[in-house]
């Protein structure tokens, strides 16, 4: 779909439930329906979905601008190719997507890599990461001007990866991993990722299947990768993939995912569950009002944005726009 321009083993549960979470609509995507997309706030007062798939599972180049304040939606600059999946991270006011899925058959992977500038709605291509470790649906954080990838899979159905990759934003090129850090405690895919400070956490997730899924925490301080990789001992409390999670303060809130095999949910869980980044603990909140995975999530001014997904497991994705203040 091409739009015109014009228009990111040990677990307790605590911190009952209150009255004041909410969860919120908001003004609906302008799409017939978004899901495998990238939503990320360049600005306090802005955040951008990038690609994913629309109806029918078609791959799309959309990127979506909403503007907070005034609660409207409009149309940037397509990405130079359509993307599901892609991995991507906000830097200086910019956003970078580095490999992704495209929408050929099977889903194949692109080494392909671009910035988007919001201020100037442009696209710029950047070195492509190597082929050999070209994928989607990896975890991704960034550090002084160094954009880290984890894990993801190479394609539609294709063995995920635990295969750790970083790019230098100045010099405009790929670099070498650390040792300790260039592979994951395990191969993650469809994982949900936060950043806290310097520290990536990638959480949950799965591999090698929809129904594969993990309850793990792993760690990678991105000041220090030499360090290596750790794994919390607290594990989340509802294993699953294709989640998302967002940050607000020191803690990772993470919402929805598939794979669930209770009755009556197709296969899609509803689950908040937050994980304190300084306790190594887990608490609940308010269940997600529509649940959904193959979405994506950011934190902005003490809420949690949170656009389209899909509803049922696999392709079935939604308009549906809404926020959730803890």
């Amino acid at each position: 779909m091409r739009i015109p321009i014009a228009l990111q083993a040990v677990w307790a549960i605590s911190a009952p439930l209150t009255t004041a979470q909410t969860w919120s609509d908001l003004a609906p995507i302008p799409l017939e329906s978004l899901q495998e997309h990238i939503t990320l706030s360049p600005s306090p007062n802005q955040i951008i979905t990038v690609g994913g798939m629309v109806e029918n599972g078609v791959t799309t180049n959309a990127v979506l601008l909403y503007d907070i304040p005034s609660n409207t939606w409009k149309t940037g600059a397509s990405l130079p190719v359509a993307l599901n999946h892609p991995n991507a991270a906000v830097h200086d006011g910019k956003i970078y997507t580095v490999g992704g899925l495209t929408g050929a058959s099977g889903w194949p992977a692109t080494p392909n890599s671009w910035v988007y500038d919001p201020a100037k709605d442009t696209w710029t291509a950047l070195s492509p990461m190597p082929s050999a470790v070209a994928r989607g649906s990896a975890a991704s954080g960034v550090y002084n001007g160094t954009i880290v990838i984890a894990g993801g899979i190479p394609r539609s159905g294709g063995r995920t990866v635990d295969t750790v990759s970083a790019y230098d934003i100045t010099a405009d090129k790929w670099l070498d991993v650390p040792e300790a850090a260039a592979k994951m405690p395990g191969a993650r895919d469809h994982a949900a990722y936060a950043q806290v400070d310097s520290k990536l956490y990638v959480l949950a997730g799965r591999e090698n299947g929809v129904r594969a899924v993990k309850d793990t925490v792993f760690i990678l301080d991105l000041a220090n990768l030499a360090a290596g990789w750790k794994t919390s001992a607290a594990r989340m409390p509802t294993a699953r993939g294709g989640l998302v999670a967002a940050v607000l303060g020191t803690k990772i809130y993470t919402f929805g995912g598939e794979g669930n095999l209770a009755p009556n949910t197709r296969g899609v869980f509803n689950q908040t569950e937050v994980y304190d980044t300084v306790g190594d603990s887990w608490s609940r909140e308010a269940a997600m009002k529509l649940p959904r995975h193959g979405t994506s999530a950011v934190g902005v001014g003490g809420k949690i944005y949170i656009p389209g997904g899909g509803i049922v497991e696999g392709v079935g994705a939604t308009k549906t726009f809404d926020v959730f203040t803890p």
